[in-house]
């Protein structure tokens, strides 16, 4: 089995071999990888070559390398005793993850160290991927070569001759892979630091690239899953970069700069070079600043490794010493961590054509090496278009009175109060999404926030709604189905003042005026309930905002049965938040009493549930209401000047590019 990674849902996420699969009436005796997710944390406690029985839902699953996708909710019944050899290595790994602390930096220590994530918040991943910082989080080529070059240092006190020491490195090495479970991305991981460990000892550049074919060769013979894996190819690319082009950039570098900091430039400028067209086409984006976040970062990493392994070996048997060594790089593990969350805030390159993408950093990679001598003019007339583009289509856009985030299949509405304040409706499914829209649209402070209810697609992402804001009040839902989410939501919110408005509640905010139109205190029987969710989705709450520039009907996910008995409490308004993402099930004379001029339906492009539904495109259409959608809008930002209504769109017709 992997190590159970922690997901941004809380579960916990691990690939395992199913032996059997049985129920009432079927039995199969099988031997095929298997992914598992379940909450139950126990599972973090399981060591490989142990065997368990769960009950579970079985689905199918997009991940090539297993086959199936299973889901336990239950408990998790272990039914062998691990090997005395894995027990001695789980001592190692759990003595120096319980030993490790809180916060992100205690979370962060045992990932460098030993490839343990469990501790990692989807936050703190996501600000060490967006601030180019991600080979950080778990062991990488670099880690190995470190503890590699650290081993064959001190193999010199033992062995005079080379080879010697090079050969009890390679079994110090197989040792620690041992130690950080063999994964797939351990095993490659060690092949790539192989490469560096021999181009280091033979001292002949010339040996570095011969030794990259084999390691790529071995690591598909033994994983052949690994020639459509990203990731090895980002692996083989940076270890390309750091053999091949981080000299030339040390030697054209060094002209201009001291040579120590041209040496500590080089390293991630070339990896990010070599790396840039992947990394495009996986995640939409570059980070300029990652090469300065590797820079700064990179005097921190050989301390957390070297110290963090020997704290490892010692916690089973001396964690007095464990304790004074974590002590110690618990320090630049914070600072690992304080400059990952600073990288991040900076604004990337975004392409919203993966494929695309990565041909324009090609061609562009490939026309710096072709005609180095028009480097400096290449280099300035590639930052003016980028600079002329990026700002013709700048989202928001400046003044903005409402906007709809882009949060995939769920909805998240916020309202502009000035001074960086907001009324945010919905938080969406995605923690991540969540934050960097409201950091896009410059909101510290949210005086009131509504959860319309609790499905996950629209209070998941609170975390990051109230990631470094100050939250005032919070609405929610008399309805607290479902138990899961709702609990989680509260949780979240523990200290904040909580509301759950019923019908005929009003307040102010600002310049706004919000009226609740629903839920009633009691929950309502209907003779019918058709729809997805019923009685948790009629339980959404329903509020009519206005102000002297603009009114807005937000509705959550209701449905007909409601949206009949609301039509004689509705007024035309301005924008309507489509409910239920638009879902089929909409009630005509309820869209007609709100005659929008503007209908935003916030929906994940290509879903599985047929948002939006052509009858409620047409029934809008009808109506004269114009329609965006964020599957293919993007984000939604909305301008009021003199009653007259301006549309930004994150994925506008300039849209291709963007800074932000």
């Amino acid at each position: 089995m992997t190590d159970p990674n922690k997901t941004s849902t809380g579960s916990y996420s691990f690939i395992a071999r199913a032996i059997t699969v049985s129920n009432s009436s079927i039995h199969y005796s099988l031997r095929v990888p298997i992914r598992i997710i379940t909450p139950n944390s126990d599972v973090t406690k399981l060591l490989p070559g142990q065997s368990f029985i769960a009950q579970a839902r079985i689905v199918s699953s997009k991940e090539a390398r297993v086959a199936a996708l299973v889901l336990i909710r239950g408990d998790v019944k272990v039914l062998t005793r691990a090997s005395t050899w894995a027990r001695a290595l789980g001592s190692i790994r759990f003595g120096l993850r319980s030993l490790s602390g809180d916060g992100d930096s205690g979370a962060l220590i045992p990932g460098m160290v030993l490839g343990d994530t469990s501790k990692q918040s989807a936050q703190f991943k996501a600000s060490m991927k967006r601030s180019g910082l991600t080979h950080l989080v778990a062991v990488s080529g670099a880690n190995f070569a470190l503890v590699s070059a650290f081993v064959l240092w001190l193999m010199q006190f033992l062995f005079s001759k080379m080879k010697y020491r090079l050969s009890a490195t390679a079994i110090s090495l197989i040792a620690f892979i041992a130690l950080v479970r063999p994964s797939p991305s351990v095993l490659r991981a060690a092949a790539m630091a192989a490469v560096l460990l021999v181009a280091q000892g033979s001292k002949r550049g010339r040996d570095s690239l011969p030794a990259l074919g084999f390691a790529m060769a071995a690591v598909v013979v033994i994983d052949p899953w690994q020639a459509r894996d990203a990731g090895f190819a980002l692996s083989v690319l940076a270890t390309a970069g750091l053999l091949l082009f981080a000299p030339v950039i040390v030697e054209k570098l060094s002209t201009h700069l001291p040579q120590k900091l041209a040496q500590g430039l080089a390293p991630p400028i070339a990896a990010t070079i070599f790396c840039s067209p992947i990394i495009v086409a996986l995640s939409g984006y570059l980070a300029p600043m990652s090469v300065i976040a590797n820079l700064l970062a990179s005097p921190f990493v050989a301390p957390i490794t070297i110290a963090g392994f020997i704290a490892a070996l010692f916690s089973p048997f001396a964690p007095f010493i464990s304790h004074v060594l974590i002590w110690f790089i618990r320090f630049p593990a914070a600072a690992i961590s304080t400059i990952a969350h600073w990288a991040s805030g900076f604004p990337v390159l975004t392409v919203h054509n993966g494929k695309i993408g990565f041909i324009i950093v090609v061609v562009f990679t490939v026309s710096l090496w072709l005609f180095k001598r028009w480097l400096r003019q290449i280099i300035a007339l590639t930052l003016v278009l980028i600079i002329f583009i990026t700002w013709l289509q700048r989202w928001p856009g400046g003044d903005w009175q409402i906007a709809n985030c882009d949060v995939g299949q769920g909805d998240s509405m916020v309202l502009n109060l000035g001074n960086h304040r907001a009324l945010v409706i919905d938080v969406g499914p995605d923690a991540v999404a969540q934050d960097h829209c409201l950091s896009a649209l410059g909101i510290h402070e949210i005086p009131l926030l509504i959860l319309s209810h609790f499905h996950a697609d629209h209070v998941g992402g609170l975390p990051g709604a109230i990631n470094g804001r100050t939250v005032g009040q919070v609405w929610v839902s008399v309805n607290s189905q479902p138990l899961v989410e709702s609990a989680m939501a509260l949780s979240a919110l523990h200290g904040v003042e909580i509301i759950r408005p019923v019908r005929g509640t009003t307040s102010k905010v600002g310049d706004l005026t919000i009226k609740v139109l629903w839920p009633t205190l009691n929950a309502t029987a209907f003779a019918q309930m058709p729809g997805e969710g019923s009685q948790i989705n009629d339980s959404s709450i329903a509020t009519l905002i206005t102000s002297d520039a603009y009114s807005i009907f937000a509705g959550g996910d209701l449905e007909p049965p409601v949206q009949e008995l609301l039509v004689k409490d509705l007024i035309p308004v301005d924008i309507y938040k489509v409910c239920h993402h638009g879902s089929k099930y909409q009630d005509l004379a309820f869209m007609a009493a709100l005659d929008p001029q503007i209908s935003i339906i916030s929906v994940g492009l290509a879903n599985t549930y047929g948002h939006p539904a052509v009858q409620t495109l047409d029934a809008l259409a009808r109506l004269g209401s114009e329609v965006v959608r964020t599957d293919i809008d993007g984000a939604i930002a909305v301008t009021v000047r003199n009653h007259r209504f301006t549309i930004r769109k994150a994925k506008g017709r300039f849209n291709f590019i963007r800074w932000g």
